[in-house]
């Protein structure tokens, strides 16, 4: 499952709740290994996420409903998606 729907939107929701800097800091790798162990808790903090339809500020309420783990799981993939669309939009 992938985030659907304005990436820029949920960032701007995740710098809202101050998830941003917080993940920044964090070991990607090994939060990347507790996301691939605890796929259901990502589903479902994707379609929580999906299932705003971008509204914002539903999105605020709803990450400061998430447990932080989630919330970091979302800032991540917002990040690799933005890096993944600015590989495939550069000029090389």
């Amino acid at each position: 499952m992938f985030l659907q729907g304005d990436l820029q939107l949920v960032f701007d929701a995740l710098y809202t709740v101050g998830a941003i800097d917080p993940v920044l800091k964090l070991d990607w790798s090994e939060v990347t290994r507790e996301m691939m162990a605890n796929p259901q808790i990502l589903s479902d903090a994707f379609q929580t996420i999906n299932g705003c339809r971008g509204d914002k500020d539903l999105l605020v309420q709803k990450l400061h409903m998430m447990d932080p783990r989630s919330v970091n799981y979302i800032a991540m993939e917002v990040a690799r998606e933005f890096c993944e669309f600015q590989d495939r939009t550069e000029l090389h």
